[in-house]
């Protein structure tokens, strides 16, 4: 039917009458309106569709693992009590990263609902930024990695929800951790405006995001390299996560990347909403 519509318009469009020229112009929109709303039913069904897929592999892995080993040891099919204890481990890594798979799902849902309501106060960003770390230490020895932080901020404080600012920069860091252990470190460092505070996380992998990917990595389940998805063991919603977040803070988050070098940015409104910017960022 569309078809036809467009058809028809172009072929006899030199044929209308001047005065049916305002009534085609209706007719033209009325068509693009509806091409249009086809368009995005058909793409809402297309994600629809990833959205279960994904899911479903992604639970089904961890899954697996824990039914075979519980199969193995129901069956008793273990040398010695040695094994076993190898067995339950594998089972309770497993079982813990299934629950971090849900978590993540169904947390990425609750961030959709518009209508979700900030616990919002005062909270100081560099504090913020300093308990993560101490409580990261173990996480990040364990892969031998050192988060270092600094700060110009003069005074980073921002109206928002703490314990969410938390899940934000926890998702990079873990993020950070993934890809980026082979450069040891992860920087994190606050700037400030008047308007406005700035914090950089930047971790030194080898591997650059591709410049192709740059515009999706903070969308839902999206793995720059799928081939390192089971490696990394993320959901792919982490990033997709913090940007809801950021979002309902009226923030702004960015990524840059080159070899050795990849840093997220996070740009947050201050307390204060009637000052003048100092400086200018690049993003």
């Amino acid at each position: 039917m569309f078809e036809e519509l467009h058809f028809d318009r172009d072929s006899d469009e030199r044929s209308v009458p001047p005065e049916l020229d305002r009534l085609m112009a209706t007719v033209r929109a009325i068509s693009d309106s509806a091409a249009k709303a086809e368009q995005e039913v058909l793409q809402a069904d297309r994600l629809k569709h990833e959205l279960v897929t994904n899911v479903a592999h992604d639970l089904r892995s961890p899954l697996t693992s824990i039914t075979g080993y519980l199969d193995l040891i129901h069956s008793d099919r273990y040398r010695d009590e040695v094994e076993l204890r190898h067995y339950i481990h594998v089972i309770h890594e497993n079982a813990t990263h299934l629950k971090g798979l849900i978590n993540d799902i169904f947390d990425y849902t609750f961030l959709q609902n518009d209508r979700i309501a900030l616990q919002t106060s005062e909270v100081r960003l560099d504090e913020l930024l300093n308990q993560l770390i101490m409580q990261s230490t173990l996480r990040l020895s364990e892969v031998g990695m050192e988060a270092r932080f600094s700060s110009s901020a003069e005074r980073p404080i921002v109206e928002g929800d703490a314990l969410k600012l938390v899940r934000v920069f926890e998702n990079i860091l873990e993020n950070a951790i993934r890809y980026g252990r082979d450069g040891t470190y992860i920087d994190m460092f606050i700037d400030d405006t008047d308007e406005a505070v700035l914090i950089n996380m930047t971790n030194y992998g080898e591997d650059a995001i591709p410049s192709r990917d740059i515009p999706y990595v903070f969308e839902r389940f999206f793995r720059v390299e799928q081939s390192r998805a089971h490696y990394t063991g993320g959901s792919g919603l982490g990033l997709a996560i913090a940007k809801s977040i950021i979002d309902l803070h009226e923030g702004e988050i960015h990524v840059t990347s080159q070899p050795r070098e990849t840093t997220f940015t996070i740009i947050l409104p201050k307390v204060s909403p009637n000052a003048v910017h100092e400086k200018a960022w690049p993003v």
